[in-house]
Order: structure tokens, then sequence, then C-alpha cells
């Protein structure tokens, strides 16, 4: 961002109202007063301000509460920026006063867009698909994060009432012909009353490959344990309930899949993310959310540093040295990175470097924030270049003397 503006509005956005503060150059107020939060307010406000020349306006949350102010201002013709949360208390803790109000924010907003530019980051809002992604997104968390919930509290169910059977199918609590099963059958009492055949029928019309196996191991489960554990009978009554709704769930889940696929195929970047190894469809779609084309970043290091897998190194005199995880960067983009590195131990390249790193004594999790941290470097890159992955050449052996 540059600082060849005459207004800079600061923006602490909230539900019903924000706080605006407007600075010229030389940082005298404007502005500074409570704005509804409703177009024409908005409209009045930018029109106002844009007497004095050109106006960029910056916000604390450019998604939800802030999503409005962001796209009245881009339709009134002004540039828009975000200061990220981060940035904002650390560079709060400079000004004096210990206050905690709307005004002192969106003056800290404000003056930080006029005297820091390079801390802003650009706003992506502007791009529809990303804008479609966003809420989509959202809506397939909270419905992954209610799919384990209800998973978990079948493996609960099961292994208070029958823990043989839960071992056998607690490990595929998701996966259709266990659903099918939980869902027609019941508990214990009814899986048994139900008999091989039809146990059978249910299990090979859902998984042709493990059907017959599947069956085997439930009668096999259910002989270890002779007696009936007290809730065993209210089981049979919520467990096909529970799976149930863990059918819905996942149906929602690939629907939503199909949908976030379809708003891909028209975004450039969706095809040069998806042809590294281990990103798929909701991966690509949450890096696309969080970094965009990577524009903002101005080296692979600073955008590792931001998802939270670059090291931190930390020495003291000769007391401490060492290199520790990072506890702090994106969360979101952080996850996405290391899902990402673990799907992709099935390509040859990433399986090597893991392998590696596991014999230099680092466990699994470590190991894997190494290869999301190598991966990096290469994402950087393909994002800046608009380039395709590329499986790297095995390297040529050794002419014979």
């Amino acid at each position: 961002m540059t600082n060849d503006y005459a207004v800079y509005l600061g923006l602490d956005v909230g539900k019903g109202e924000h706080h605006a503060v407007g600075l010229d150059a030389a940082g005298k107020r404007l502005h500074d007063a409570p704005l509804p939060n409703s177009e024409p307010k908005l409209r009045a406000m930018f029109d106002k301000l844009a007497q004095h020349g050109p106006l960029l306006v910056v916000v604390d949350q450019p998604a939800t509460i802030g999503a409005l102010p962001v796209a009245v201002a881009r339709a009134c013709g002004h540039q828009v920026a975000y200061l990220p949360g981060l940035a904002m208390r650390r560079i709060a803790d400079l000004y004096p006063g210990n206050a905690k109000t709307d005004a002192r924010d969106a003056f800290v907003i404000a003056d930080a867009a006029r005297t820091l530019p390079h801390t802003l980051r650009q706003i992506n809002v502007d791009d529809d698909a990303l804008a479609e992604l966003d809420v989509l997104i959202g809506y397939d968390d909270d419905l992954a994060a209610e799919a384990t919930r209800i998973s978990n509290r079948i493996r609960g169910l099961l292994t208070g009432i029958h823990p043989a059977l839960e071992r056998v199918l607690g490990p595929k609590a998701t996966h259709l012909a266990v659903l099918e099963i939980l869902s027609r059958c019941g508990g214990p009492a009814g899986i048994r009353k139900a008999g091989r055949r039809k146990l059978a029928s249910i299990a090979t019309k859902n998984a042709p490959r493990m059907g017959a196996k599947l069956v085997e191991d439930i009668l096999a489960a259910l002989d270890e344990q002779t007696v009936v554990v007290p809730g065993t009978s209210a089981a049979d009554t919520v467990l096909p309930r529970l799976a149930d709704s863990l059918k819905s769930v996942l149906l929602q889940r690939k629907n939503i899949a199909d949908e976030v696929e379809e708003i891909l195929d028209a975004h450039p970047l969706a095809q040069v993310l998806t042809s590294m190894p281990g990103i798929g469809v909701r991966t690509s779609a949450r890096i696309l959310l969080e970094i965009g084309d990577a524009s903002a970043f101005t080296s692979s290091g600073h955008l590792a540093a931001y998802a939270g897998i670059a090291p931190v190194t930390q020495r003291s005199g000769s007391s401490i040295r060492g290199e520790h995880p990072a506890r702090t960067g994106n969360r979101k983009l952080k996850r996405a990175f290391f899902l990402a590195a673990f799907a992709a131990l099935s390509d040859p390249t990433s399986r090597a470097y893991y392998d590696r790193k596991r014999a230099e004594g680092k466990k699994h999790n470590a190991a894997l924030i190494c290869l999301a941290r190598r991966r990096c470097d290469v994402l950087y890159a393909m994002l800046r270049n608009h380039t395709h992955y590329r499986h790297p050449e095995p390297a040529s052996a050794p002419a014979a003397a």
C-alpha cells in the first residue's frame, strides 16, 4: 500500500454501528464520530471526506460485520484496506493510554494507515468467487465440527455398552456401510437380531470390497461379549437416530464440496493449487481465502511465518538455544498446510522428505511441519508465477569410470 491519499479513514466496525476517525496527511482529525451500519449513512460520510481528496478506507475486519462498509466504499470508487488484528494490537501499544474504546481503536487504524502503510493488507472481497467461497467454506467448517461431534457420540455409546463392537465400527463410523447398519439395525441387540444375511446385504451394497470382512468382524465382536450392559436397550433406539443425523451432515458436506468445486473451476488459481499433491477442493479453497494470490507476502518465508509453520529461534546467551514450532500465525492456514502435507505422504517426493526428517529423530507432527514448510516455498512460487506443480526429475546416476 502507498500513502498517496488526502484522507485516511479508520473504521472500528461493529454490528449496529461503527466508529469512524478520518485523518488528513498531516494527522489532523477531519471526522471522529459513531457511524450507523447502513448504506445511506456510509455513502454520506464517504462523500463528505472525499471532498478533501483521495480517500483510503481501512477496516479491522473485512468480512461479516465489516463487509458492508467495504462494499459501499468500493461502490463509491474509494480504495479499501485491512489492518490485521495482531498488527493493530501491537501498534496500539505504541500509543499512550491503556483504554480500549471504539474511538481509540478507530484512531489507531487511521493513524497506522497514514504512517505505517506497509502494515495494511489488500482486501479481495471484490472477487465474487472468493466471497461465495467464504460463505460456503464457513458453513462446511460448521458441518465438519458437527460430524465430529456426532461420530464421537456414536463411538462413546458403543464403548460404554459393547467395547468389542466399537473397536470394529468406531474407526469406520463415517463410512456409509457402518451408518446404514446402525441406522437399520440399531445397537448390539438389533445387529445380533438382524442376522448374517441382512448384515451382508447392507454391507456389500454400500461397501463391495470390505463388506464381507466387515460382517465377519461384527459377528466376531458380538460373540466376545455375552453380558448385557445397562443402557443397551436405550442405545438401540438412539444409535439409529445418530446414524441418520450423521448421514445427513455428511451428505450436506458432499453437496457443499460440489458447489465449492464448481466455483473453484472458474478461479484462475484453483487449478494451480490443486495440481500440487495433497491439495484438494477444500484445502485449495481455504488457501485462496486466507492468502489469495500471495502477492501480499514478500517471500515464502514471510508466508510461512504468517501461517505459523516457520520455526522460531530461541537463543539467550549460552543457556537457551534451539528452534521450536511457532505458536502464533493464521491457524486456519496452518491447518490447511498441515493437512495438505499429511495427504501428500502418498507422493514419493514428499514421503522421502518426511522419512528423512523422521530418520533425523523428529516425531510425526514435527516432521509434517517441516514438510509443510518445504512445500510452502513451492506453493509460493506456483502462486507468484501462476505455474502448475511439476514433479522433480530424478537425479541422473553418475557415469561409470
